[in-house]
Order: C-alpha cells, then sequence, then structure tokens
C-alpha cells in the first residue's frame, strides 16, 4: 500500500524518509540525509479494470537494476497520488532512477509486484525496517499491497516495523489492519517535511505454549 514512512535517504547514498501505508509505513528521494515517512495505501487503491480472466497472474520477485526507471515512476506517481500534502517533488525522474539503482536497490531487500511485464508495486526492507511499500495509483485497492507487506513480513518474520506520516489516514488504516501498532510519535522536526510521524512495529503472535512437563 503506500507505506508512509519510505524513508527514502538520497545524499551520499543515504535513504530518504514516509510507507501506505500502506507503509510504507513515508520517504522520498527528495530527501537528502533525514529519513521521512512513507507509504502507498492498499486501502486507498482505485480498482485495476484489467479484466481477471485474461489479465496475466500477479508474481512477486526480486528486483532487479533494470527494473529501476519503472520503479522510480511508481515511487513518484504514489507519492503524487497518496500524498497530496507533501512538497512538490523537486527531483527529476532520472535523479529519482539513479537513487533506486544505486541506493535502494543495493541497500534494501526488495521486491516488485508484476502482472506480465507490467510493474504494478515495489516494497524494500533494510534491516527490521519497511523503508518503502508504493503502488501505482491505478493498482490500488486491489489487494496488491498486501501481498507486497506480506513478503516483507516473511523476510523479517520476528518484526517489521515502519515510519508514516501523521496526516496518511489511509496508511495508518491499512497497518493497523494488519496488525501493526503506533510504538513511538514524533513533531516532525526529524524529517524534511518538518510533518509529525508515527512509528508503527508489528510482531508476530506468540505461539502457544508446550504444557508443563512436556519437551
Amino acid at each position: 500500500m503506500n507505506t508512509d514512512r519510505d524513508r527514502d535517504r538520497e545524499r551520499d547514498g543515504d535513504r530518504d524518509r514516509d510507507r501506505d501505508g500502506d507503509r510504507d509505513g513515508d520517504r522520498d528521494a527528495d530527501r537528502s540525509a533525514t529519513p521521512t515517512p512513507t507509504t502507498t495505501t492498499a486501502a486507498s487503491e482505485e480498482p485495476h479494470h484489467t479484466p481477471a480472466d485474461t489479465a496475466p497472474p500477479l508474481t512477486l520477485r526480486p528486483a532487479h537494476p533494470a527494473d529501476a526507471p519503472v520503479i522510480a515512476a511508481i515511487h513518484q506517481a504514489a507519492r503524487r497520488a497518496a500524498m497530496p500534502y507533501l512538497p512538490p517533488q523537486r527531483r527529476t525522474h532520472d535523479e529519482v532512477t539513479r537513487w533506486i539503482r544505486e541506493t535502494v536497490l543495493p541497500q534494501c531487500h526488495t521486491v516488485v509486484a508484476a502482472r506480465g511485464p507490467e510493474l504494478l508495486g515495489y516494497a524494500a526492507v533494510r534491516g527490521d525496517l519497511l523503508e518503502h511499500l508504493y503502488l501505482r495509483p491505478d493498482a490500488r485497492r486491489t489487494g496488491i499491497g498486501t501481498r507486497l507487506l506480506a513478503e516483507a513480513r516473511r523476510h523479517r518474520p520476528d518484526g517489521l516495523s515502519l515510519h508514516v506520516f501523521q496526516l496518511n489516514a489511509e496508511a495508518r488504516a491499512f497497518y493497523a489492519h494488519h496488525g501493526f501498532r503506533v510504538v513511538a510519535t514524533d513533531d516532525g522536526s526529524g524529517n524534511m517535511e518538518n510533518l509529525p510521524a508515527l512509528t508503527l512495529h508489528w510482531a508476530p503472535a506468540p505461539g502457544p505454549l508446550s504444557p508443563r512437563g512436556t519437551p
């Protein structure tokens, strides 16, 4: 979905900040050194009108360097659609593409959602942080954000965190629906947009305890 705090730090190979929410956690290549909340929200996605019986199946696969231009276009379009309150983007498509290729892909576990040759969204995890989760605007509300989030959690089964702007109500609702809880807040002084943000965290449910006396 759209993860608000897509913490995309760009300067000197760093990430920016966001996550739609979904995510997606709201960071952007427009940020220099400070992380910012990310997100593209599954909860805010528009219906995709390709007939289900003729569309290729949706697949998730690792992102490749050749995907960088399309991932950059998704990133920019998703932020405009899901977070209209952000300042206008200052980076060109070529600059965002270079940031994706040289910073995001080398530093993050990044997967793309594809239907045939079309890329519809991507998620990037660095350590236990969901840095980015963005969808193409016309691919929202189709379950793709949920699929990408499930893959991110599969990659980090012990727990996952993300940052999201407080204004990103759709992303916050999406992540809450998927079991993320607020664990910290900030007043916006730590991100380039100066917008209050939340840190969300998901942890797996504890397994059943073994009966006393059993191995």
